[in-house]
């Protein structure tokens, strides 16, 4: 992607990761699992936990900027428990996380964290 500007390469990577999160690397087992009161074979806090930490282990990786992973560790965590409590549906939930990745480029470009060439 190195005919692309550094945003845009770093945004598109950021969502083809999102995708491998979400959907390649969340088992049905996990998708479940991670949510309150589904019943569990370990407590849900661990799922959710190590989910959101996939995603910022990716954010993390994909970006070279380790507080944006940890950032998105929190808020991926916070928007799955709204999906699982039913506040919004795939559609919201994964708007949401699209908008954190345009976020996590914009902080990253303010901050100086992509830089140009």
């Amino acid at each position: 992607m190195q005919d692309l500007p550094p945003a845009l390469s770093l945004l598109l990577m950021l969502v083809m990761g999102h995708w491998l999160g979400d959907f390649g690397l969340q088992s049905d087992r996990m998708a479940q699992e991670k949510c309150p009161g589904c019943g569990h074979t370990l407590s849900w806090g661990w799922w959710m936990a190590a989910h959101g930490g996939i995603h910022g282990f990716l954010v993390a990786w994909i970006s070279g900027v380790a507080w944006l992973g940890i950032l998105e560790w929190g808020v991926h965590m916070l928007i799955d428990i709204g999906k699982c409590r039913r506040l919004y549906r795939m559609v919201g939930d994964q708007s949401l996380h699209m908008s954190c990745k345009l976020l996590w480029v914009l902080l990253a470009g303010v901050t100086g964290s992509i830089t140009p060439g």
